[in-house]
Protein backbone atom coordinates (compact mmCIF):
# COMPACT_ATOMS: atom_id res chain seq x y z
CA UNK A 1 0.00 0.00 0.00
CA UNK A 2 1.24 3.96 0.65
CA UNK A 3 4.67 5.06 1.42
CA UNK A 4 6.79 7.10 3.78
CA UNK A 5 9.89 8.75 3.12
CA UNK A 6 13.21 8.92 5.15
CA UNK A 7 11.62 12.12 6.48
CA UNK A 8 8.61 9.93 7.89
CA UNK A 9 5.80 11.85 5.80
CA UNK A 10 2.61 10.57 5.82
CA UNK A 11 1.06 8.28 2.88
CA UNK A 12 -0.74 9.94 0.11
CA UNK A 13 -4.21 8.74 -0.35
CA UNK A 14 -6.83 9.78 -2.37
CA UNK A 15 -9.70 7.93 -0.97
CA UNK A 16 -10.95 10.09 1.86
CA UNK A 17 -14.80 10.85 2.08
CA UNK A 18 -15.74 13.71 0.17
CA UNK A 19 -18.35 16.02 2.22
CA UNK A 20 -19.11 18.75 0.12
CA UNK A 21 -22.20 18.66 -1.63
CA UNK A 22 -24.63 20.88 -3.39
CA UNK A 23 -28.43 20.09 -3.88
CA UNK A 24 -30.57 22.48 -5.80
CA UNK A 25 -33.76 22.99 -3.45
CA UNK A 26 -36.32 22.06 -6.14
CA UNK A 27 -35.48 20.77 -10.25
CA UNK A 28 -39.32 21.74 -10.55
CA UNK A 29 -39.26 25.06 -9.21
CA UNK A 30 -36.36 25.49 -11.43
CA UNK A 31 -38.29 24.84 -14.47
CA UNK A 32 -41.47 26.63 -13.61
CA UNK A 33 -39.45 29.58 -13.22
CA UNK A 34 -37.49 28.89 -16.01
CA UNK A 35 -33.63 29.00 -14.80
CA UNK A 36 -31.22 26.83 -17.10
CA UNK A 37 -29.05 23.96 -15.50
CA UNK A 38 -25.90 25.07 -14.18
CA UNK A 39 -23.03 25.04 -16.89
CA UNK A 40 -20.75 21.97 -16.91
CA UNK A 41 -17.90 22.15 -18.92
CA UNK A 42 -14.68 23.32 -18.67
CA UNK A 43 -12.88 24.21 -21.58
CA UNK A 44 -8.68 23.47 -21.79
CA UNK A 45 -6.66 25.06 -24.23
CA UNK A 46 -2.93 24.37 -25.08
CA UNK A 47 -0.73 27.18 -25.26
CA UNK A 48 0.87 28.07 -28.78
CA UNK A 49 4.34 27.98 -27.48
CA UNK A 50 4.24 25.15 -24.73
CA UNK A 51 3.87 22.22 -27.47
CA UNK A 52 2.77 21.81 -30.98
CA UNK A 53 0.44 19.01 -29.79
CA UNK A 54 -0.58 16.77 -26.62
CA UNK A 55 -1.90 13.74 -25.34
CA UNK A 56 -2.71 12.08 -22.28
CA UNK A 57 -5.52 11.85 -19.35
CA UNK A 58 -6.57 15.76 -18.64
CA UNK A 59 -7.68 16.20 -15.20
CA UNK A 60 -9.63 19.37 -13.94
CA UNK A 61 -9.42 20.33 -9.86
CA UNK A 62 -11.57 22.60 -8.25
CA UNK A 63 -11.28 23.34 -4.31
CA UNK A 64 -12.89 26.09 -1.94
CA UNK A 65 -11.31 28.97 -2.24
CA UNK A 66 -9.72 29.69 1.14
CA UNK A 67 -6.92 32.00 2.79
CA UNK A 68 -4.22 29.03 3.00
CA UNK A 69 -4.72 28.69 -0.46
CA UNK A 70 -5.59 31.76 -2.54
CA UNK A 71 -1.80 32.13 -3.21
CA UNK A 72 -1.38 28.20 -3.80
CA UNK A 73 0.24 27.56 -7.18
CA UNK A 74 -1.18 24.10 -7.59
CA UNK A 75 -4.72 22.47 -6.45
CA UNK A 76 -4.49 18.83 -6.06
CA UNK A 77 -6.07 16.05 -4.16
CA UNK A 78 -4.77 16.20 -0.43
CA UNK A 79 -5.22 14.50 2.33
CA UNK A 80 -8.47 16.17 4.78
CA UNK A 81 -9.47 18.49 1.98
CA UNK A 82 -12.50 18.48 -0.17
CA UNK A 83 -11.14 18.22 -3.89
CA UNK A 84 -13.14 17.51 -7.00
CA UNK A 85 -11.70 16.57 -10.29
CA UNK A 86 -12.92 15.78 -13.67
CA UNK A 87 -11.29 14.00 -16.17
CA UNK A 88 -11.27 12.77 -20.15
CA UNK A 89 -8.59 11.32 -22.22
CA UNK A 90 -7.05 13.67 -25.11
CA UNK A 91 -5.56 12.22 -28.05
CA UNK A 92 -5.00 15.30 -29.53
CA UNK A 93 -6.00 18.97 -29.14
CA UNK A 94 -6.40 19.62 -32.77
CA UNK A 95 -6.52 22.63 -34.93
CA UNK A 96 -8.47 24.47 -32.31
CA UNK A 97 -5.87 23.58 -29.55
CA UNK A 98 -8.62 23.01 -27.15
CA UNK A 99 -10.50 20.55 -25.68
CA UNK A 100 -13.52 20.14 -23.31
CA UNK A 101 -14.05 17.91 -20.31
CA UNK A 102 -18.05 18.30 -19.33
CA UNK A 103 -18.22 17.16 -15.76
CA UNK A 104 -21.20 15.13 -15.81
CA UNK A 105 -19.28 12.28 -17.31
CA UNK A 106 -16.38 11.86 -15.35
CA UNK A 107 -15.91 13.27 -12.18
CA UNK A 108 -15.32 12.64 -8.41
CA UNK A 109 -17.03 12.57 -6.23
CA UNK A 110 -19.89 13.97 -8.32
CA UNK A 111 -20.58 16.36 -11.36
CA UNK A 112 -19.31 20.42 -10.73
CA UNK A 113 -22.69 21.30 -10.73
CA UNK A 114 -22.94 19.80 -7.25
CA UNK A 115 -20.24 22.11 -6.05
CA UNK A 116 -21.93 24.04 -3.57
CA UNK A 117 -22.00 27.86 -4.33
CA UNK A 118 -18.88 29.71 -3.85
CA UNK A 119 -15.85 30.95 -4.93
CA UNK A 120 -13.29 27.96 -5.62
CA UNK A 121 -9.88 27.48 -7.00
CA UNK A 122 -9.34 25.77 -10.19
CA UNK A 123 -6.55 23.98 -12.33
CA UNK A 124 -6.05 21.77 -14.91
CA UNK A 125 -2.95 18.95 -15.66
CA UNK A 126 -2.59 16.99 -18.67
CA UNK A 127 -0.90 13.76 -17.42
CA UNK A 128 0.74 12.73 -20.33
CA UNK A 129 1.96 9.00 -19.46
CA UNK A 130 -0.89 8.03 -17.66
CA UNK A 131 0.93 7.92 -14.16
CA UNK A 132 -1.12 10.07 -12.27
CA UNK A 133 -2.69 7.13 -10.38
CA UNK A 134 0.59 6.02 -9.22
CA UNK A 135 2.62 9.15 -8.93
CA UNK A 136 0.54 11.82 -9.21
CA UNK A 137 1.93 14.68 -11.42
CA UNK A 138 4.99 14.65 -12.46
CA UNK A 139 8.14 15.71 -14.64
CA UNK A 140 6.95 17.00 -18.08
CA UNK A 141 2.91 16.68 -17.89
CA UNK A 142 1.35 20.21 -18.61
CA UNK A 143 -0.30 22.57 -16.23
CA UNK A 144 -2.47 25.94 -16.55
CA UNK A 145 -2.00 28.12 -13.30
CA UNK A 146 -4.32 28.22 -10.61
CA UNK A 147 -7.24 30.79 -11.70
CA UNK A 148 -10.51 31.83 -9.36
CA UNK A 149 -14.25 31.12 -10.20
CA UNK A 150 -17.76 31.48 -8.89
CA UNK A 151 -19.70 27.93 -8.99
CA UNK A 152 -22.49 27.63 -10.37
CA UNK A 153 -21.05 28.12 -13.51
CA UNK A 154 -22.99 30.86 -15.47
CA UNK A 155 -20.97 29.82 -18.24
CA UNK A 156 -17.81 27.59 -19.90
CA UNK A 157 -14.61 28.76 -17.82
CA UNK A 158 -11.28 28.24 -20.13
CA UNK A 159 -7.99 27.04 -18.73
CA UNK A 160 -5.09 27.22 -20.38
CA UNK A 161 -1.72 25.02 -20.06
CA UNK A 162 0.81 27.36 -19.98
CA UNK A 163 4.01 25.15 -18.01
CA UNK A 164 5.38 21.84 -18.13
CA UNK A 165 6.06 20.40 -14.84
CA UNK A 166 9.95 20.70 -14.32
CA UNK A 167 12.49 17.29 -14.54
CA UNK A 168 12.99 15.97 -11.04
CA UNK A 169 15.55 17.42 -8.76
CA UNK A 170 18.80 15.73 -8.27
CA UNK A 171 18.87 12.60 -6.18
CA UNK A 172 20.65 14.15 -3.49
CA UNK A 173 19.13 17.43 -3.52
CA UNK A 174 17.73 17.78 0.30
CA UNK A 175 16.33 21.39 -0.07
CA UNK A 176 13.24 21.58 1.96
CA UNK A 177 13.98 18.41 4.03
CA UNK A 178 15.01 18.26 7.72
CA UNK A 179 18.38 19.23 8.49
CA UNK A 180 18.95 15.87 9.99
CA UNK A 181 17.50 14.05 7.03
CA UNK A 182 19.75 16.31 4.95
CA UNK A 183 23.22 15.31 6.70
CA UNK A 184 22.04 11.74 6.35
CA UNK A 185 21.47 11.36 2.61
CA UNK A 186 24.34 13.40 1.95
CA UNK A 187 26.65 11.41 4.27
CA UNK A 188 25.54 8.26 2.50
CA UNK A 189 26.39 9.50 -1.51
CA UNK A 190 29.52 8.27 -1.97
CA UNK A 191 27.85 4.38 -0.85
CA UNK A 192 24.87 4.52 -2.93
CA UNK A 193 25.78 3.38 -6.62
CA UNK A 194 22.64 3.94 -8.59
CA UNK A 195 22.08 0.23 -10.65
CA UNK A 196 20.27 -0.20 -13.96
CA UNK A 197 20.68 -4.34 -14.75
CA UNK A 198 19.00 -4.53 -18.72
CA UNK A 199 16.65 -7.31 -18.70
CA UNK A 200 16.49 -10.22 -21.76
CA UNK A 201 13.41 -11.44 -20.21
CA UNK A 202 11.23 -8.48 -19.28
CA UNK A 203 13.03 -7.04 -23.21
CA UNK A 204 11.36 -9.95 -25.06
CA UNK A 205 8.01 -9.51 -23.13
CA UNK A 206 7.47 -6.14 -23.48
CA UNK A 207 9.29 -6.17 -27.29
CA UNK A 208 11.47 -3.12 -26.20
CA UNK A 209 14.43 -2.71 -24.16
CA UNK A 210 13.53 -3.23 -20.15
CA UNK A 211 16.05 -2.61 -17.35
CA UNK A 212 15.68 -3.40 -13.42
CA UNK A 213 16.51 -0.12 -11.62
CA UNK A 214 18.03 -0.41 -7.97
CA UNK A 215 19.78 0.98 -5.67
CA UNK A 216 23.24 -0.62 -3.87
CA UNK A 217 24.55 0.76 -0.44
CA UNK A 218 27.42 -0.27 0.51
CA UNK A 219 28.49 -0.48 4.58
CA UNK A 220 31.55 1.32 6.18
CA UNK A 221 35.18 -0.76 5.44
CA UNK A 222 34.08 -1.84 1.90
CA UNK A 223 36.63 -2.59 -0.41
CA UNK A 224 35.86 -3.83 -3.99
CA UNK A 225 39.18 -5.39 -3.96
CA UNK A 226 39.03 -7.03 -0.59
CA UNK A 227 37.83 -10.59 0.11
CA UNK A 228 35.47 -9.81 2.44
CA UNK A 229 31.51 -10.57 1.69
CA UNK A 230 28.44 -9.01 3.24
CA UNK A 231 25.17 -10.73 3.75
CA UNK A 232 22.36 -8.77 1.41
CA UNK A 233 19.49 -7.58 1.81
CA UNK A 234 16.87 -6.59 -0.49
CA UNK A 235 14.23 -4.32 0.32
CA UNK A 236 11.28 -3.09 -1.39
CA UNK A 237 9.31 0.20 -0.96
CA UNK A 238 5.37 0.68 -0.69
CA UNK A 239 3.07 2.04 -3.03
CA UNK A 240 3.64 5.64 -4.60
CA UNK A 241 7.66 5.17 -3.93
CA UNK A 242 9.74 5.53 -6.53
CA UNK A 243 13.24 5.04 -7.58
CA UNK A 244 14.65 8.44 -6.03
CA UNK A 245 12.75 8.13 -2.78
CA UNK A 246 13.91 4.47 -2.63
CA UNK A 247 17.69 5.59 -2.60
CA UNK A 248 16.87 8.40 -0.15
CA UNK A 249 15.74 5.96 2.00
CA UNK A 250 18.87 3.90 2.35
CA UNK A 251 20.73 6.46 3.79
CA UNK A 252 18.87 5.85 6.95
CA UNK A 253 20.83 2.29 6.86
CA UNK A 254 23.81 4.08 6.57
CA UNK A 255 23.53 6.55 9.27
CA UNK A 256 22.53 3.05 11.58
CA UNK A 257 26.17 1.29 10.13
CA UNK A 258 27.97 3.86 10.15
CA UNK A 259 27.21 4.82 14.29
CA UNK A 260 27.95 0.99 14.92
CA UNK A 261 24.03 0.37 15.86
CA UNK A 262 23.58 -1.83 12.79
CA UNK A 263 25.64 -4.87 11.75
CA UNK A 264 27.59 -4.15 8.24
CA UNK A 265 25.58 -4.95 5.79
CA UNK A 266 25.02 -4.70 1.87
CA UNK A 267 21.18 -3.31 1.09
CA UNK A 268 19.40 -3.23 -2.22
CA UNK A 269 16.44 -1.04 -2.71
CA UNK A 270 14.42 -2.57 -5.86
CA UNK A 271 12.51 -0.47 -7.70
CA UNK A 272 9.30 -2.39 -8.18
CA UNK A 273 7.20 0.74 -9.50
CA UNK A 274 5.70 1.03 -12.99
CA UNK A 275 2.94 3.28 -14.65
CA UNK A 276 0.71 0.56 -13.63
CA UNK A 277 1.62 0.58 -10.19
CA UNK A 278 3.65 -1.59 -8.21
CA UNK A 279 5.07 -4.81 -9.71
CA UNK A 280 6.75 -6.81 -6.24
CA UNK A 281 8.53 -9.17 -8.72
CA UNK A 282 5.64 -11.84 -9.30
CA UNK A 283 5.85 -13.28 -12.37
CA UNK A 284 2.31 -12.42 -14.17
CA UNK A 285 0.92 -12.37 -17.62
CA UNK A 286 0.35 -8.52 -17.29
CA UNK A 287 3.14 -7.24 -16.54
CA UNK A 288 6.04 -9.83 -17.29
CA UNK A 289 8.21 -12.36 -15.52
CA UNK A 290 9.47 -10.14 -12.68
CA UNK A 291 10.53 -12.72 -10.63
CA UNK A 292 12.39 -14.73 -13.32
CA UNK A 293 14.14 -11.10 -13.85
CA UNK A 294 14.87 -10.92 -10.15
CA UNK A 295 16.25 -14.02 -9.61
CA UNK A 296 18.03 -15.16 -12.86
CA UNK A 297 18.80 -11.77 -14.15
CA UNK A 298 19.52 -8.65 -11.49
CA UNK A 299 20.86 -10.92 -8.35
CA UNK A 300 23.57 -12.56 -10.38
CA UNK A 301 24.33 -9.31 -11.80
CA UNK A 302 25.08 -7.69 -8.40
CA UNK A 303 26.50 -10.51 -6.84
CA UNK A 304 28.95 -10.35 -9.97
CA UNK A 305 30.05 -6.67 -9.11
CA UNK A 306 29.51 -6.34 -5.82
CA UNK A 307 31.20 -8.47 -2.61
CA UNK A 308 28.46 -10.07 -1.54
CA UNK A 309 27.45 -13.46 0.16
CA UNK A 310 26.37 -15.18 -3.13
CA UNK A 311 24.55 -17.73 -0.89
CA UNK A 312 20.96 -18.21 0.30
CA UNK A 313 22.07 -18.01 3.95
CA UNK A 314 23.44 -14.21 2.93
CA UNK A 315 20.22 -13.24 1.00
CA UNK A 316 17.49 -11.30 2.88
CA UNK A 317 14.03 -9.74 2.33
CA UNK A 318 12.45 -7.14 3.98
CA UNK A 319 9.91 -4.78 2.81
CA UNK A 320 6.77 -2.34 4.36
CA UNK A 321 3.45 -2.37 3.05
CA UNK A 322 3.45 -3.58 -0.82
CA UNK A 323 6.81 -4.45 -0.66
CA UNK A 324 5.92 -6.30 2.34
CA UNK A 325 4.35 -8.05 0.19
CA UNK A 326 7.08 -8.94 -1.69
CA UNK A 327 9.32 -9.92 0.57
CA UNK A 328 7.29 -12.54 1.85
CA UNK A 329 6.22 -13.60 -1.86
CA UNK A 330 9.86 -13.81 -3.27
CA UNK A 331 10.88 -16.34 -0.07
CA UNK A 332 7.70 -18.28 -0.61
CA UNK A 333 7.94 -18.33 -4.47
CA UNK A 334 12.04 -18.86 -4.21
CA UNK A 335 12.09 -20.59 -1.18
CA UNK A 336 15.83 -22.12 -1.27
CA UNK A 337 17.21 -18.55 -2.61
CA UNK A 338 16.96 -16.45 0.47
CA UNK A 339 17.60 -16.93 4.31
CA UNK A 340 14.92 -14.88 6.16
CA UNK A 341 12.01 -12.39 5.49
CA UNK A 342 11.04 -9.52 7.27
CA UNK A 343 7.78 -7.85 6.41
CA UNK A 344 6.04 -4.97 7.74
CA UNK A 345 2.50 -4.00 7.56
CA UNK A 346 2.12 -6.36 4.20
CA UNK A 347 -0.12 -6.09 1.33
CA UNK A 348 -3.20 -8.89 1.64
CA UNK A 349 -1.35 -12.48 2.39
CA UNK A 350 -4.32 -14.39 2.13
CA UNK A 351 -7.46 -13.47 0.41
CA UNK A 352 -9.78 -14.94 2.61
CA UNK A 353 -9.55 -11.38 3.96
CA UNK A 354 -8.90 -9.05 0.88
CA UNK A 355 -9.21 -5.38 2.32
CA UNK A 356 -11.80 -7.40 4.01
CA UNK A 357 -13.77 -9.02 1.75
CA UNK A 358 -13.53 -13.15 1.59
CA UNK A 359 -12.97 -12.78 -2.11
CA UNK A 360 -14.03 -17.05 -2.17
CA UNK A 361 -17.13 -16.46 -0.43
CA UNK A 362 -20.61 -16.92 -2.76
CA UNK A 363 -21.67 -13.53 -3.51
CA UNK A 364 -18.76 -11.70 -2.43
CA UNK A 365 -18.74 -7.75 -3.09
CA UNK A 366 -16.00 -5.33 -2.46
CA UNK A 367 -18.60 -2.45 -2.24
CA UNK A 368 -21.38 -3.81 0.36
CA UNK A 369 -20.74 -6.62 3.55
CA UNK A 370 -23.52 -9.27 4.08
CA UNK A 371 -25.38 -6.53 5.82
CA UNK A 372 -25.62 -3.89 2.99
CA UNK A 373 -22.94 -1.65 5.01
CA UNK A 374 -20.57 0.16 2.39
CA UNK A 375 -16.91 -1.52 2.94
CA UNK A 376 -14.19 0.85 4.63
CA UNK A 377 -10.80 1.26 2.79
CA UNK A 378 -8.71 3.34 5.33
CA UNK A 379 -9.55 4.13 8.68
CA UNK A 380 -7.78 6.43 11.86
CA UNK A 381 -8.41 3.63 14.34
CA UNK A 382 -12.06 3.55 15.15
CA UNK A 383 -12.85 6.56 12.58
CA UNK A 384 -13.27 5.84 8.91
CA UNK A 385 -11.63 7.88 6.36
CA UNK A 386 -12.74 6.63 2.94
CA UNK A 387 -14.25 3.19 1.06
CA UNK A 388 -13.77 0.88 -1.26
CA UNK A 389 -16.21 2.30 -3.98
CA UNK A 390 -15.34 5.87 -3.34
CA UNK A 391 -11.25 4.53 -3.97
CA UNK A 392 -12.39 2.23 -6.73
CA UNK A 393 -14.71 5.74 -8.50
CA UNK A 394 -11.58 7.99 -8.12
CA UNK A 395 -9.02 5.53 -9.52
CA UNK A 396 -11.33 5.51 -12.30
CA UNK A 397 -11.50 9.25 -13.25
CA UNK A 398 -7.77 10.05 -12.52
CA UNK A 399 -6.73 7.40 -14.95
CA UNK A 400 -7.16 3.59 -16.52
CA UNK A 401 -4.19 2.12 -14.11
CA UNK A 402 -2.11 2.91 -11.96
CA UNK A 403 -4.22 2.57 -8.61
CA UNK A 404 -3.53 0.89 -5.74
CA UNK A 405 -7.06 -1.02 -6.59
CA UNK A 406 -5.54 -1.49 -10.08
CA UNK A 407 -2.34 -2.41 -9.58
CA UNK A 408 -3.72 -5.64 -7.86
CA UNK A 409 -5.22 -6.45 -11.25
CA UNK A 410 -2.06 -5.98 -13.21
CA UNK A 411 0.11 -8.28 -10.79
CA UNK A 412 -2.78 -11.15 -10.43
CA UNK A 413 -5.15 -11.03 -12.75
CA UNK A 414 -5.40 -12.68 -15.97
CA UNK A 415 -5.00 -11.00 -19.35
CA UNK A 416 -8.51 -9.82 -20.85
CA UNK A 417 -8.64 -10.25 -25.00
CA UNK A 418 -8.46 -5.98 -25.04
CA UNK A 419 -4.79 -6.82 -23.67
CA UNK A 420 -5.67 -5.92 -20.25
CA UNK A 421 -5.75 -7.28 -16.54
CA UNK A 422 -9.02 -8.57 -15.76
CA UNK A 423 -11.00 -6.91 -13.24
CA UNK A 424 -11.21 -8.73 -9.71
CA UNK A 425 -14.80 -7.11 -9.24
CA UNK A 426 -17.23 -5.16 -11.55
CA UNK A 427 -16.67 -1.34 -10.60
CA UNK A 428 -19.87 -0.59 -11.09
CA UNK A 429 -21.49 -3.29 -8.56
CA UNK A 430 -18.93 -3.86 -6.68
CA UNK A 431 -19.60 -7.68 -7.36
CA UNK A 432 -16.16 -10.15 -7.70
CA UNK A 433 -15.61 -12.40 -10.57
CA UNK A 434 -15.42 -15.87 -8.80
CA UNK A 435 -13.06 -16.92 -11.67
CA UNK A 436 -10.60 -14.28 -11.19
CA UNK A 437 -10.70 -15.04 -7.35
CA UNK A 438 -9.61 -18.32 -8.61
CA UNK A 439 -6.86 -17.47 -10.54
CA UNK A 440 -5.95 -15.46 -7.92
CA UNK A 441 -5.67 -18.19 -5.14
CA UNK A 442 -3.84 -21.07 -7.43
CA UNK A 443 -1.36 -18.11 -8.06
CA UNK A 444 -0.79 -15.39 -5.90
CA UNK A 445 -2.61 -16.45 -2.96
CA UNK A 446 0.00 -16.59 -0.19
CA UNK A 447 -1.65 -18.30 2.72
CA UNK A 448 -2.90 -21.18 0.08
CA UNK A 449 0.21 -21.48 -0.97
CA UNK A 450 1.84 -22.11 2.73
CA UNK A 451 -1.34 -24.86 3.15
CA UNK A 452 -1.31 -26.21 0.08
CA UNK A 453 2.78 -27.07 -0.13
CA UNK A 454 3.78 -26.94 3.10
CA UNK A 455 6.09 -30.54 2.27
CA UNK A 456 7.40 -29.05 -0.02
CA UNK A 457 8.24 -25.50 1.51
CA UNK A 458 8.58 -26.02 5.22
CA UNK A 459 12.40 -27.55 4.47
CA UNK A 460 13.03 -23.84 3.22
CA UNK A 461 11.11 -21.54 4.84
CA UNK A 462 9.89 -22.98 8.51
CA UNK A 463 11.56 -20.40 11.29
CA UNK A 464 12.59 -18.15 8.45
CA UNK A 465 9.74 -16.00 7.95
CA UNK A 466 9.05 -12.38 10.35
CA UNK A 467 5.88 -10.12 9.95
CA UNK A 468 5.13 -6.97 11.98
CA UNK A 469 1.96 -5.43 12.16
CA UNK A 470 -0.57 -2.78 13.82
CA UNK A 471 -4.06 -3.80 15.80
CA UNK A 472 -4.85 -0.52 13.85
CA UNK A 473 -3.66 -1.22 10.68
CA UNK A 474 -4.68 1.56 8.58
CA UNK A 475 -5.61 -0.22 5.39
CA UNK A 476 -7.01 -3.57 7.85
CA UNK A 477 -4.10 -5.46 6.71
CA UNK A 478 -3.78 -7.15 10.29
CA UNK A 479 -7.04 -8.88 9.22
CA UNK A 480 -5.24 -10.92 6.66
CA UNK A 481 -2.24 -11.38 8.51
CA UNK A 482 -3.88 -13.12 11.13
CA UNK A 483 -5.15 -15.46 8.58
CA UNK A 484 -1.81 -16.20 7.21
CA UNK A 485 -0.28 -16.76 10.82
CA UNK A 486 -3.48 -19.73 11.16
CA UNK A 487 -2.12 -20.96 8.08
CA UNK A 488 1.36 -21.53 9.16
CA UNK A 489 0.15 -22.86 12.78
CA UNK A 490 -2.39 -25.11 10.39
CA UNK A 491 0.28 -27.09 9.09
CA UNK A 492 2.70 -27.11 12.00
CA UNK A 493 5.10 -24.64 10.20
CA UNK A 494 7.31 -22.09 12.83
CA UNK A 495 6.83 -17.99 11.89
CA UNK A 496 7.57 -14.79 13.76
CA UNK A 497 3.83 -12.97 13.56
CA UNK A 498 4.15 -9.80 15.85
CA UNK A 499 1.05 -7.55 16.79
CA UNK A 500 1.79 -4.02 18.05
CA UNK A 501 -1.26 -2.84 19.42
CA UNK A 502 -3.18 0.25 18.17
CA UNK A 503 -0.35 0.94 15.65
CA UNK A 504 -1.73 2.03 12.26
CA UNK A 505 0.24 1.74 8.68
CA UNK A 506 2.69 4.03 9.78
CA UNK A 507 6.15 2.97 9.78
CA UNK A 508 7.11 5.14 12.67
CA UNK A 509 4.70 3.47 14.83
CA UNK A 510 5.72 -0.49 13.92
CA UNK A 511 9.56 0.71 14.25
CA UNK A 512 9.29 2.76 17.56
CA UNK A 513 10.51 0.91 20.44
CA UNK A 514 10.70 3.14 24.23
CA UNK A 515 10.82 6.12 22.21
CA UNK A 516 14.01 4.63 19.40
CA UNK A 517 11.94 5.26 16.07
CA UNK A 518 14.96 2.52 14.98
CA UNK A 519 14.39 -0.09 17.10
CA UNK A 520 12.62 -2.24 14.15
CA UNK A 521 15.45 -1.69 11.70
CA UNK A 522 17.87 -2.97 14.78
CA UNK A 523 16.37 -6.03 16.12
CA UNK A 524 16.19 -6.82 12.27
CA UNK A 525 19.50 -6.39 11.40
CA UNK A 526 20.84 -8.31 14.25
CA UNK A 527 18.58 -11.15 13.52
CA UNK A 528 19.63 -11.43 10.12
CA UNK A 529 23.57 -10.60 10.78
CA UNK A 530 23.01 -13.77 12.93
CA UNK A 531 21.53 -15.97 10.53
CA UNK A 532 24.14 -15.01 8.18
CA UNK A 533 27.29 -14.97 10.25
CA UNK A 534 26.11 -18.27 12.92
CA UNK A 535 27.98 -17.68 16.18
CA UNK A 536 28.87 -14.12 15.87
CA UNK A 537 27.41 -11.78 17.65
CA UNK A 538 27.15 -8.11 16.52
CA UNK A 539 26.93 -6.23 19.31
CA UNK A 540 23.43 -6.60 21.23
CA UNK A 541 20.24 -5.94 20.50
CA UNK A 542 18.32 -4.04 23.21
CA UNK A 543 15.48 -6.71 23.23
CA UNK A 544 14.85 -10.49 20.83
CA UNK A 545 12.04 -10.03 18.86
CA UNK A 546 12.82 -12.40 16.41
CA UNK A 547 12.84 -15.67 17.69
CA UNK A 548 15.78 -18.14 15.91
CA UNK A 549 14.68 -20.96 13.51
CA UNK A 550 14.14 -24.14 14.71
CA UNK A 551 17.33 -26.66 14.12
CA UNK A 552 17.71 -27.05 10.65
CA UNK A 553 16.20 -29.64 8.67
CA UNK A 554 18.14 -30.20 5.38
CA UNK A 555 17.78 -26.73 5.36
CA UNK A 556 20.09 -25.51 2.12
CA UNK A 557 22.93 -22.88 3.34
Amino acid sequence: MSNEAIIETEPRREASSKATRFILASGLASLLIGAAEPETRVAVTLQPDLAEDASGRLLVFAARATSENMTSDAVDLERGEDVSVAARDVASFGTSRSATINTRTAAFPASFATLAPGTYRVQAVLDRNGDYNFTGRGPGDLASKVVTVHFPLSSMPTLQLEHAVPPETDQFDTTGLPLVAAEQIAASRPHLHDERMPSKVLTRFHGANQAVAAWVLTPPGYNAMSRTTYPTVYTATAFGTGHKLAGQQLSRMWHLMKTGVMPPMIWVALDHSSRNGTTEFADGVNNGPLGEALVEEVIPALEAKYRMDAKPSGRFLTGHSSGGWFALWAIVRYPQLFGGSWATAPDPVDFHDFLGVDLYAAGANMYRAPDGKPRPLERDHDKVLGTIEEAARLEGVLGHSGGQLRSFEWVFSPRQRDGEPAFLFDRETGAVDPAVAAYWRERYDIGHRIEADWPRLGRYVDGKVHVVVGTADSYYLDGPVRQLDAAFRKVGGHADFRYVPGATHSMPMLYTTDGDRNALWKEMSHAIYAMARPGQMWGAPSRAVFTPPPPARARQH
